[in-house]
């Protein structure tokens, strides 16, 4: 199995590849096996909005080998343009990354970790203590020459990096030659996850789609555009989307 041989589709200009979790493991242990690279981040709604606004981000979604699908947002407009042939569950990076915590520990891949605050890296290896973590680096103030040299030096597995949308993906392929990884995974604010202090809600909002909710609530200030606006923007560009596409199915 290679990243190549899975099967895309297209939301407006973001190409996603269909994936369940265990396809996804098993890429990344067959990528660690072989000793190679691979890019891989998710799309979300917010994703999709900030491609189409940003040029440099979009060509930089571009480089990623793999791009997982991450959310209801996602899943929803893939039933909505491709019906039967959308994605056939819901995937999330949340739960994405518990199951890789999993994987992690059986197969004893090592991390390092580079975002967010150092008091959440540090409660990375007392949440998950059988995981094997070489090293960590805050995501606030940091040089990107030394946490390349600090990579270089001890060659992890893995290398998650949370430093938030756009940012992260534009950081990785800037510096996707020089980083010395075999996987490197873009989470956005997923490193919470890992250290277990990630606000999700109780699990019948996690499996209706809400999880969005919760979080604005937390993080009002921050929040509020990305979702009481982007939402709605992504859904006219989703409907917009759609009818373009009919309009050139019908032309041809």
């Amino acid at each position: 199995m290679s990243y190549d041989s899975c099967r895309r589709f297209k939301i407006i200009n973001v190409e996603i590849n269909f994936l369940s979790y265990q396809k996804l493991l098993k890429l990344i242990d067959l990528c660690i096996q072989s000793k190679g690279k691979m890019l891989i981040t998710g799309t979300n709604a917010h994703i999709v909005n900030c491609s189409i606004e940003d040029k440099l981000f979009r060509n930089s979604l571009k480089e990623f080998d793999v791009v997982h699908p991450d959310g209801i947002g996602v899943y929803l407009a893939s039933k909505f343009l491709y019906g039967v042939n959308g994605l056939k569950e819901r995937i999330t990076g949340s739960d994405f990354y518990i199951e890789l915590i999993q994987e992690g520990i059986k197969n004893s891949w090592s991390f390092y970790f580079f975002g967010d605050k150092e008091e959440t890296l540090n409660r990375i290896s007392v949440v998950n203590p059988q995981l094997t973590i070489l090293g960590f680096s805050e995501g606030y103030n940091f040089i990107t020459e030394n946490i390349l040299k600090n990579i270089e030096n001890l060659k992890p597995d893995i290398l998650i990096v949370g430093l938030g949308s756009v940012k992260q993906e534009k950081w990785i392929t800037e510096n996707k030659q020089s980083i010395h990884a075999k996987v490197i995974i873009a989470v956005g604010d997923g490193t919470k996850v890992f250290a277990g202090n990630k606000k999700r809600g109780p699990k019948l909002i996690q499996m209706i789609g809400f999880e969005w909710l919760i979080r604005l609530f937390f993080e009002p200030k921050r929040l509020w555009k990305r979702y009481l606006v982007g939402i709605p923007l992504f859904i006219l560009r989703i409907i917009k989307y759609k009818l373009s596409k009919q309009q050139l199915e019908n032309y041809d």
